[in-house]
């Protein structure tokens, strides 16, 4: 008996999911090239890596807020397209710059700034571009075929990306520049969806109303407590894991590249147990239980030098990437659960500015933190000291999270709320859908 196809979810969805898998590609590329282009040919220091991570979520408190407003009153689609096209010319000049001898610190932390602004009204758009292209009942299997695609990406990226550098150096960034290309097209020939949600009230008070609607759910605001927690802590250990590699363990790119696509099976069989997980637990506890193991599972790097470092690396951040699967699958559908449409974009942008506004200063003190240690502990010890460090902060994200299931468990015996914002019982603070508060 031949297996059973999974249900199709759309020709909208597939061409979306097409672009995001070919651009997801070229990302990770670039994510692997940008600090290995910054060790090995401008022999950037720590400090100087952590800058141009920071850099990569600047973007996200100068811009989220105002990026949900905005995305809400433009073509949602033709808005993701324009970012797309702008992410390619940002990434193309990198490449460029470097065969002109002029590649600097400074010029990437400008183009990497650019990406990342982009990238922040992308973001907005793809957060609301699931839900209206497919239907609520299928929004788990959407997002869990794309945190798989995204996987098998992350699988084949890092070694992609490793070849790419060792054969054509800096031109492997010409991938993610095509990428971009690749998702640009996908968005023009999608059938049109996302129409302009022009809801009345200043710019200012729809920022507000944005920050409010996070904040007086009582799930929301958990979210929001421990993917806070989380990014002050998680980026420290990521900005500081290539340093740690190629600095203090001496591993080679090539190593390095095969050791984070072995590590990155982890994440796809994630995306496709997590629903099935979610089921059993509940959306949830799931997203509890897995923020709490994708912290703690970190501590494993610290088993190398002991143990060969490509494989400590490549089974440590397996196991990073299943949870960081699972915590993906489980928040999208668990805030727009909670959201009528009108309401999405100023909701997903403001969670953004809140949650990834603390990227940018926990990667630059992860830089900072392990040049200042470095004296005294050596490369290898303040790395390894440093994210040991952002690995139990970001832990702490389990005690929010834990009081999400009971309340979604008490909701799923309420009404649910009126489409127009206003919750079942009548009640609505300045045309905004707020939930009650938390006991």
């Amino acid at each position: 008996m031949k297996p059973r196809r999974p249900a199709p979810l759309g020709r909208g969805f597939d061409l979306f999911w097409a672009g995001q898998t070919v651009s997801t590609v070229g990302d990770r590329v670039t994510l692997f090239v940008v600090p290995t282009l910054m060790i090995f040919a401008l022999h950037a220091s720590a400090l100087q890596v952590g800058v141009v991570a920071m850099a990569q979520y600047l973007g996200i408190p100068l811009l989220g807020p105002v990026a949900g407003v905005l995305v809400d009153r433009w073509d949602k689609r033709w808005t993701m397209l324009a970012c797309d096209l702008i992410r390619l010319a940002a990434v193309a000049v990198i490449p460029l710059a470097y065969w002109q001898d002029f590649l600097s610190t400074p010029l990437l932390f400008a183009c990497v700034a650019v990406i990342s602004g982009a990238t922040i009204f992308f973001n907005v758009g793809y957060l609301v571009a699931v839900p209206a292209v497919v239907p609520e009942k299928d929004l788990v299997r959407a997002y869990s075929r794309l945190e798989g695609s995204g996987s098998v990406c992350e699988v084949a990226g890092p070694s992609i990306a490793a070849g790419l550098y060792s054969a054509f150096g800096v031109a492997a960034l010409l991938v993610d520049a095509a990428s971009y290309l690749v998702s640009a097209v996908c968005f023009r020939f999608m059938p049109p969806w996302g129409e302009r949600t022009v809801v009345p009230g200043s710019i200012g008070e729809r920022l507000t109303a944005g920050f409010r609607l996070n904040w007086a759910d009582p799930v929301l605001r958990r979210v929001v407590v421990a993917a806070v927690t989380l990014n002050c802590g998680g980026p420290v250990f990521v900005t500081v894991l290539p340093v740690l590699a190629y600095r203090g363990l001496g591993v080679s790119v090539g190593v390095f590249g095969a050791a984070m696509s072995v590590a990155a099976v982890g994440a796809l069989v994630g995306a496709v147990v997590a629903p099935r997980i979610s089921e059993r637990l509940g959306l949830g506890r799931t997203l509890a239980w897995a923020l709490l193991l994708h912290c703690l599972v970190g501590l494993g790097v610290l088993a190398a030098p002991a143990l060969p470092a490509g494989p400590v690396i490549a089974v440590t951040m397996g196991c990073y990437g299943f949870f960081m699967s699972c915590i993906n699958v489980c928040s999208a559908p668990t805030r727009q659960s909670r959201m009528s449409a009108q309401h999405q974009g100023v909701m997903h942008a403001a969670f953004r500015t809140v949650t990834w506004g603390v990227i940018p200063l926990a990667a630059l003190v992860g830089g900072v933190a392990v040049s200042l240690l470095t004296g005294p502990l050596g490369i290898l010890g303040a790395a390894r000291a440093v994210m040991a460090g952002g690995t139990l902060l970001a832990a702490l994200s389990f005690v929010p999270a834990l009081g999400i299931q009971p309340l979604l468990d008490a909701a799923a015996r309420e009404p649910k709320p009126r489409t127009d914002g206003t919750p079942a019982d009548g009640t609505a603070t300045d045309g905004t859908a707020l939930a009650e508060s938390a006991p």
